[in-house]
């Protein structure tokens, strides 16, 4: 269901307005805290107001839809404007990870990282913000920050180091798109302008994997300097930790060995499956979504009478954010406030390729893709480069994807793992607003865009 421009004119002071409507959203997203209302309630008064100014405005397709075998459907407009495959992924990552951790396995594991660590919170940083950048790049990033932040919590908790909690997890969410960079298949943007560009998976992973190297080393650097996650000097600091240690069992919390080992393996396999969905038969046209749905489902067959306290678990606040972002995102599409952004864009980096509009074009993506979704946005984009007859060896493709993937760095709606960091922040019930989050993440963010322009200027372009 999409709006033919040509048939269905956009006036430019329609778009305007829904662009407003979008600044805002953004707005009062900023202000949640003072407004004292849940983003999912933010963001669904927004996703009203826009579907009915959008029909009021006869903007939206109407009518039936007919499936190839004839058969006729009727659909509300806003349905097929949410990404189901993200919703489905959350909410059966969420439930799996919840199971699966009945089984003892993520204390079993955190405790074995605490103790390698001997205690000291700066080697566990390096060991998680390691493995959240490992997880996001051959699992998706939401996946890899509920297993990651999970995990984090317990190696804290234990370790008397639950000051330090707010610091691992905000790091740990700036890393999931760092690490979302890695491969052709670690995010939606990149598979995009992969596909668009004719860059195989081989030549990706080469191409992104020594900035990614190097910028993850930055931002734990920089991250244990400002949250002041040191590790340990003193003798009585590490005696202390020693002794915790010591005290540490990971077998604790493993009701049975039976159940143990099948979380164990159904984890693995869940990772193998998700890193490989693009590529599986049936899988494929099924989706990342199902694989964890199905993997929820048949952990929760351990609790089979007991299931409603798993679905209480899910954080519902989340979905709904997420479903009603998408309908305006969707909505913002029909009004061309997209397109709006994508003449800027091009605006932006003039006609052929330079210098100055490769940097232009990687900090503009980044700019858009911090406030709206970077999935129809590297589309959009991906096809304006194709449309101009851009090399496939063009810095301009590396550009996109550099730029809408460090986006998510800028603001908590800027990719989906952001937001769940955030989520499992509050969880903790530690304070992080979005204008809070904003503060912390601009020296990040500006270093790693900094980094980027420079990377793909003097190795890429």
């Amino acid at each position: 269901m999409t709006i033919d421009p040509l048939a269905h004119p956009v006036s430019q002071s329609t778009t305007l307005l829904f662009a407003a409507v979008l600044v805002a959203m953004i707005v009062s997203l900023a202000l949640e805290e003072k407004l004292h209302a849940k983003k999912s309630l933010i963001v669904g008064i927004f996703a009203v107001i826009s579907l009915l100014l959008a029909t009021a405005m006869h903007l939206l397709p109407f009518g039936d839809i007919t499936l190839p075998n004839g058969h006729p459907i009727s659909i509300p407009v806003y349905i097929p404007g949410v990404d189901w495959g993200v919703i489905a992924i959350i909410l059966g990552s969420s439930v799996f990870v919840d199971v699966t951790s009945r089984s003892g396995l993520f204390t079993w594991i955190a405790v074995k990282l605490t103790k390698a660590s001997r205690g000291d919170p700066l080697k566990l940083l390096w060991y998680y913000g390691l493995m959240t950048v490992l997880f996001s790049a051959v699992l998706n990033n939401v996946t890899a920050m509920i297993i990651v932040g999970s995990l984090t919590g317990v190696s804290l908790k234990k370790l008397n180091r639950s000051d330090k909690l707010l610091g691992f997890l905000f790091l740990e969410g700036l890393l999931t798109n760092i690490g979302g960079m890695l491969t052709l298949i670690s995010s939606v943007p990149n598979i995009i302008v992969g596909n668009a560009a004719g860059i195989s998976f081989l030549r990706f992973f080469l191409a992104a994997s020594p900035y990614v190297l190097v910028t993850t080393i930055a931002t734990i650097f920089l991250g244990a300097r400002l949250f002041r996650i040191q590790k340990l000097s003193t003798a009585e600091e590490k005696e202390e930790a020693a002794f915790l240690i010591k005290s540490f069992d990971e077998n604790d919390g493993i009701e049975g060995r039976a159940f143990f080992w099948f979380g164990a393996f159904m984890l693995v396999a869940f990772i193998l499956t998700i890193a490989t969905t693009s590529v599986l038969p049936v899988a494929k046209e099924l989706g990342m979504g199902f694989v964890a749905i199905g993997f929820a489902v048949i952990m929760l067959i351990r609790y089979k009478s007991e299931v409603e306290q798993f679905y209480k678990a899910v954080d519902w606040d989340l979905i709904i954010f997420f479903v009603a972002l998408f309908v305006v995102i969707n909505v913002m599409e029909h009004a061309m406030v997209l397109e709006l952004i994508g003449k800027g864009i091009t605006f932006i980096i003039g006609e052929g390729e330079n210098l100055f509009g490769t940097a232009a074009l990687l900090i503009s993506s980044a700019a858009f893709s911090s406030v709206t979704d970077n999935i129809p946005l590297a589309a959009m984009l991906a096809k304006i480069l194709v449309a101009q007859g851009t090399a496939g060896d063009s810095a301009l493709w590396w550009s996109v994807v550099f730029g809408a993937n460090l986006g998510g760095n800028l603001t908590p709606i800027g990719s989906a793992s952001t937001l769940v960091a955030i989520t499992i922040i509050h969880k903790y019930k530690l304070p992080m607003s979005f204008a809070a989050f904003v503060k912390l993440a601009v020296p990040y963010a500006a270093l790693q865009i900094v980094f980027a322009v420079a990377y793909v200027l003097l190795f890429l372009a």
